[in-house]
């Protein structure tokens, strides 16, 4: 690497925090509020095909057909519940904002409990964080609530961006923001592809957290692998001086 460390990027969902409950229990608690008894096992089987879809036919919150991040996920719950034989127009759509709204709310986030310190940590050693997520407008709010966000100098969302991981032009407009060098920028995230190979193909420090042990047999250098965010800051010390 040339010169030092000064920047670190860092992926939210999975990373930093994860959704407390599943998807299915979450629309199903939304429902029973609008007097439909619907099965969790279905309901995870139609949001997956809904999202599926809507991920093909309108990539990246269908930006570029003329949708936003909102329409894009009340699209996503409505064709969620049409699969489970929700019919009603009106009901569809006050669902779909409802559930929209609520995942604003921390209470349908969970933070990763070594995030806290690892967030510190790196500040302390005098390191810029900013955030690269393949995330809504929302990512700002839900980062305020859950506590985040004021360890962050910057965030760049795919909907704002208006380009997604694993394109590096997500990464460009990050190092753009914070004025660094990808040779004195690393990037933490849990994804293989959209993470670990998308940033260090511009050339930044690219480490792929691995909190399962999925890519223990894998050819990704074991230097290169995290399984705590806990490890991030003696990694990145190194690179420091």
């Amino acid at each position: 690497m040339r010169g030092p460390l000064q920047c670190v990027l860092w992926d939210v969902k999975d990373t930093l925090l994860k959704v407390r409950m599943s998807v299915g229990q979450q629309y199903c608690m939304e429902a029973r509020r609008a007097g439909l008894d619907l099965k969790t096992s279905e309901v995870d089987v139609a949001f997956r095909q809904a999202y599926q879809h809507c991920s093909r036919r309108y990539p990246n919150y269908g930006i570029t057909q003329g949708m936003d991040g909102q329409s894009w996920w009340m699209k996503v719950v409505r064709d969620t519940f049409s699969r489970c034989k929700v019919q009603d127009p009106t009901l569809l759509n006050t669902m779909a904002l409802n559930l929209y709204n609520d995942f604003c709310n921390p209470e349908n986030w969970e933070v990763f409990p070594d995030c806290q310190k690892a967030l510190e940590s790196c500040s302390s050693l005098g390191l810029t964080l900013g955030v690269v997520s393949n995330f809504d407008r929302r990512l700002e709010g839900i980062l305020q609530a859950c506590g985040l966000l004021t360890h962050f100098s910057f965030l760049v969302t795919s909907e704002e961006a208006g380009v997604a991981k694993p394109d590096p032009a997500i990464f460009e407009q990050a190092l753009q923001r914070c004025g660094v060098a990808a040779s004195n920028t690393a990037h933490i995230g849990d994804h293989y592809l959209m993470d670990y190979l998308s940033s260090r193909s511009l050339g930044i420090h690219g480490y792929l957290l691995d909190r399962q042990n999925k890519y223990t047999n894998s050819d990704i250098p074991s230097e290169h692998r995290i399984g705590s965010l806990d490890e991030l800051p003696l990694r990145l010390q190194h690179f420091m001086d």
